[in-house]
């Protein structure tokens, strides 16, 4: 907008500059040419007193002399014969052709003749005879235009100083216009990253002003919307603190035996979980924001930890597991609760939708600029990956909610990773976690993600 302004003014103020300054040139220089013309007529005039009382060669060429046109050799005198024996009379130098010369006396008024360097001024003059005589003045080309360049430059200069004040004026209104709409785009930006704070000045033109009051009033609804829905999930995670207490006490009283330190360990776990689901919903910081620097985890310790805690319902189920990548640690910009519950919703997935005996693995790769988490099992596999993926599309059949992989998925994409399903080499199912190591796009869920199956490919 600000340089279409810009362009717009300087279209119009050139226009307007061409239309008035050409004229104005081309009147100047006219102006010159009559001012130069007049003075030589002026001059030439000043020897018809002369002329009306003698031709005396003699006291015409004193005459003449006596001038300064004629000190300079611009003058000329052209007498013509007196009488058929008579001999034509010529002071000075001629420049202009007999046949002007003639058509002047013919004429009787004053002509204009176009010779090498400049022009001939033809002044008649009546001689006491009844003859005409001719007086020529020669005008440099130099006094036909003096003045017209110098009158030119400061016309050039107007127009120019005229064009660059109008672009200068449709700058600044166009920064005035732009700067609103531009900090109006900055904040939505910034809303849409998850800066809940971000806030427009209600300020410049009515109309952007109106469109700043309407997005001030907009965020000021999602803030709310946002701590109602955070206060609701933290009420509900509180109400389930009540039976959770009840399990954790029947678990107490179930003795000792693999199966009661299983159950214990679980509602524990559950126990932690809904703690961290109430101090998150009660943050009133956003959880769209890019990882800060050194935050994370050890994927390697998380996964050795969560495969120790499901490793003993395996053994009873009699399912046969492998992991590998986690002899060494392995640094990813993802918060340990969000790790170990995307773990568990896709080790849980295995131990709920496939048969016991049914083998899985867990593998981490570790490359540059990706680490790559692959769960992989022998059981059925999925029928439709795309379907499993999107949110809350669980059948609702064995306590499925369809929420599982799309924790993992949001996890993935925190980092500007993504995530694949596909089949795996023991048969069944692979899940594929692809988690960004240089946060550029965190929060994104693009770019690295987009990178990264480029290279897969």
């Amino acid at each position: 907008m600000r340089w279409a302004l810009v362009k717009v003014s300087l279209a119009v103020t050139v226009m307007v500059v061409f239309a008035f300054a050409v004229p104005l040139g081309l009147v100047v220089k006219e102006m010159a040419r009559d001012r130069a013309f007049s003075n030589a007529e002026r001059r030439a005039a000043g020897l018809a007193p002369v002329l009306a009382i003698t031709t005396d060669r003699d006291k015409l060429d004193k005459a003449v002399a006596t001038t300064e046109d004629g000190a300079a050799g611009r003058l000329a005198i052209h007498v013509p014969a007196d009488g058929p024996d008579g001999t034509a009379l010529e002071i000075g130098t001629r420049r202009a052709d007999p046949a002007e010369l003639a058509a002047t006396r013919t004429l009787g008024r004053a002509s204009i003749a176009e010779v090498p360097g400049g022009f001939a001024l033809l002044q008649p003059t009546a001689l006491s005879n009844a003859q005409v005589a001719v007086v020529e003045l020669f005008v440099p080309e130099g006094e036909v235009s003096n003045g017209v360049a110098t009158a030119w430059l400061v016309l050039a200069g107007v127009g120019i100083a005229l064009i660059v004040g109008s672009v200068a004026v449709a700058d600044r209104l166009g920064v005035r216009m732009v700067q609103p709409a531009q900090r109006l785009a900055g904040a939505a930006h910034d809303l849409g990253e998850g800066r809940l704070g971000a806030r427009v000045p209600e300020e410049g033109p009515p109309e952007l002003k109106s469109a700043a009051v309407a997005f001030n009033s907009m965020a000021d609804q999602v803030v709310q919307l946002l701590a109602n829905e955070r206060e609701l999930a933290a009420d509900l995670s509180h109400r389930l603190r009540t039976p959770l207490t009840v399990l954790r006490l029947n678990a107490a009283s179930l003795g000792s035996g693999p199966a009661a330190e299983q159950t214990r360990a679980a509602v524990e776990q559950l126990e932690r979980e809904v703690d961290i689901i109430i101090r998150t919903a009660r943050d009133a910081k956003p959880q769209t924001q890019a990882t800060g620097p050194g935050a994370g985890c050890d994927a390697a310790e998380v996964v050795r930890e969560r495969m120790e805690f499901w490793s003993a319902l395996a053994e009873d189920e009699g399912r046969l597991v492998r992991v590998a990548g986690v002899d060494r640690p392995v640094r990813i910009p993802v918060a340990r609760p969000e790790l170990v519950a995307a773990l568990d919703a896709l080790l849980g997935n295995v131990f709920r939708h496939t048969p016991e005996a049914t083998a899985f693995s867990l593998d981490v790769h570790n490359g540059e600029d990706a680490v790559i988490v692959l769960v992989s099992d022998a059981g059925p596999g999925i029928a439709d990956p795309a379907a499993a993926l999107a949110r809350g599309a669980g059948s609702g059949r064995d306590g499925s909610t369809g929420l599982g992989l799309d924790i993992v998925r949001r996890m993935a994409e925190s980092t500007g990773g993504d995530v694949r399903i596909g089949h795996s080499v023991l048969g069944g199912t692979e899940v594929r976690i692809w988690i960004s190591l240089d946060g550029r796009t965190a929060g994104t869920g693009r770019g690295v993600g987009r990178r990264g199956r480029r290279r897969k490919a």
